[in-house]
């Protein structure tokens, strides 16, 4: 009682893990299908035992009349056989020494005219020979001497079976396969020569009557592993027998003596016949498929869908309770405990969504309030910072300078401050190729003053690029890389080109020194981090300006920019971004 209540338990959490659907998959198969299924393997078992009876007395009937066809052609032979045998006068004839071929031919011509032999020969169509021990015979289409064929197989094989009357099929290369009846003439007179009676039986008749006989199964007819007939392939006269290999489809074999020839026919079993009977029958299997299976299945589906259904939309939402609302079970849910579960559930959704509602307005406000005191604040760090004094200074110190006549002092004043605005006005992350290019003339202009003699410049740009919007100090950083670690590293003039022109359909700018130049390594390094500029990059100590430059012309131009660092230590280097025009932002 334990152990089964044990087992009860173990099965009872099996099912407890299983989800609803299998479950019923099981029920729907153990309680319908395996019942079905056995129910139609009875049934299969039935019509396949009698089809087999049926079959195996088919089967029976083509053996007997197999063998009943060929005792018959064998039982003519031996009527004629026995007719001749009977025959004084045939005995007297091949008995009798003759003096001379003359002689011979006299006593043949006399013997043929007042004999059945000849028109016997032609009824059956069989060929009827005496072999005689008399060497004054002349050997003939009907008689012949006895050693001529002494040396013969079927003739050793006829004395070794005693002399008895003997069927034979033999085969040789001049005479083809040969169905021959053997029978010795001596028993009723023993004064008479040994005569040997040869009956051949027509193989080809034998073999057209076989195939004539018309059955759809094979047969063979065979003697020890020769084929002697079969209507399974073509019977080739002078062919040698093929040879037969009893196998697992053979339906029946039937073994019987005849005139000493141990014969055995075999009936091949019909192939595709279970296929045949399942045709037979098909209009039973399909009732049965339609009325134990579908109203069923139909049956089950609807019962499936009924709580399945419904469970997967209730699982559905309950995979979503982490969202910050509960969403509520849209459709019909019924009257059962499914449906009064789903009902409750909306009711509780929205109570649910209703204080999270109330909640999260209270989270809301509180943080436009934060925002706005953190905004107060900024607010006021950025008074107490305004550049605007920079400029107003800057100004002032350009007008004292201008007054003093210091000309020169005054326009690098200018310069600075166009270039200090630029870089504390941060309203715009963009500006115009024509703005961008008026910060480079400004910043060149200040380090010619630094360089003299030793830098020199020349900036082109296309008119139709002015108004191209590209991120704020895009050519300035390069330019700048281009002073500092170009420039600077020569202690010879150099020259900085900069460059602005479309080209098949995209904006090409092109920042050239004839600076110090870079290794192989160095223009790799170089070229990858442009290629690859990140955020995580951004974090990393040292030089991340171009980095910085990179990463938002990549961003403005949805990630088509292309950029390319050519260089050669003593020569110089050329840097080049391109990106689409249809990537590109024009200024109104």
């Amino acid at each position: 009682m334990n152990r089964f209540h044990h087992v009860r338990i173990k099965l009872e959490s099996f099912l407890n893990n299983l989800s609803l659907k299998k479950k019923l998959r099981y029920l729907y198969f153990l309680c319908i299908l395996v019942p079905i299924f056995l129910t139609d393997i009875v049934i299969l078992h039935a019509l396949t035992k009698n089809e087999h009876a049926e079959q195996l007395h088919q089967m029976e009937k083509i053996a007997k009349s197999v063998q009943s066809m060929l005792s018959a052609a064998t039982e003519d032979s031996a009527l004629i056989s026995t007719s001749l045998y009977m025959d004084n006068s045939l005995q007297d004839f091949v008995s009798r020494q003759y003096a001379s071929p003359q002689d011979y031919f006299s006593s043949y011509r006399e013997y043929i005219h007042n004999s059945l032999l000849q028109g016997v020969s032609r009824i059956t169509n069989s060929v009827i020979r005496v072999y005689a021990d008399n060497e004054t015979l002349i050997n003939g289409s009907e008689f012949a001497r006895l050693s001529t064929v002494s040396q013969e197989p079927w003739y050793q094989q006829y004395t070794a079976d005693g002399y008895s009357p003997r069927l034979l099929f033999s085969y040789d290369e001049t005479d083809g396969r040969q169905v021959l009846f053997l029978r010795g003439m001596n028993g009723l007179y023993s004064n008479k020569a040994e005569c040997l009676l040869c009956i051949e039986i027509n193989y080809s008749t034998l073999d057209r009557d076989f195939q004539n006989m018309g059955y759809n199964d094979s047969v063979y007819v065979c003697s020890g592993n020769r084929i002697l007939l079969t209507n399974a392939m073509p019977n080739y006269r002078w062919q040698p027998y093929d040879t037969f290999s009893p196998s697992d489809s053979v339906g029946l074999s039937q073994h019987f003596t005849l005139y000493g020839e141990d014969l055995d026919i075999y009936v091949m079993e019909p192939s595709g016949n279970v296929l045949a009977l399942i045709r037979q029958n098909i209009h039973i299997l399909i009732l049965l498929l339609i009325l134990n299976i579908i109203p069923p299945q139909l049956l089950m589906n609807l019962l499936e869908n009924s709580i399945t259904s419904r469970l997967s939309r209730l699982e559905k939402v309950f995979n979503q309770i982490d969202s910050d609302v509960l969403i509520k079970i849209s459709g019909p849910s019924g009257q059962d405990e499914i449906g009064r579960l789903m009902d409750n559930y909306n009711r509780m959704a929205d109570r649910m969504n209703s204080l999270i509602d109330t909640a999260y307005r209270c989270r809301l406000k509180e943080q436009k309030m934060d925002i706005a005191r953190q905004n107060a604040e900024l607010m006021a760090l950025y008074s107490q910072i305004n550049p605007h004094f920079l400029f107003n200074a800057l100004e002032s110190i350009r007008m004292h300078s201008i007054l003093k006549k210091e000309e020169e002092t005054a326009d690098m004043i200018q310069k600075l401050a166009i270039m200090v605005r630029q870089n504390v006005d941060w309203s715009s992350d963009s500006n115009t190729i024509k703005r961008e290019l008026a910060f480079v003339e400004a910043y060149l202009s200040l380090q010619k003053y630094r360089f003299g003699e030793r830098l020199s410049y020349q900036i082109n740009a296309q008119e139709d690029c002015q108004n191209i919007l590209v991120p704020k100090l895009t050519i300035t950083t390069f330019v700048e890389n281009a002073c500092v670690h170009g420039i600077e590293a020569k202690s010879f003039p150099g020259w900085i080109f900069v460059r602005v022109y479309t080209e098949n359909d995209a904006l090409c700018m092109e920042i050239e020194d004839t600076g110090g130049g870079m290794d192989e390594a160095e223009v790799e390094r170089i070229q990858d981090r442009m290629r690859n500029a990140s955020l995580k990059m951004l974090k990393e100590k040292g030089r991340v300006g171009m980095v910085n430059t990179c990463l938002r012309i990549r961003m403005m131009t949805e990630d088509t920019a292309q950029f390319s660092v050519e260089s050669e230590p003593g020569i110089g280097t050329l840097v080049s971004i391109r990106f689409p025009l249809n990537k590109a932002i024009r200024a109104e």
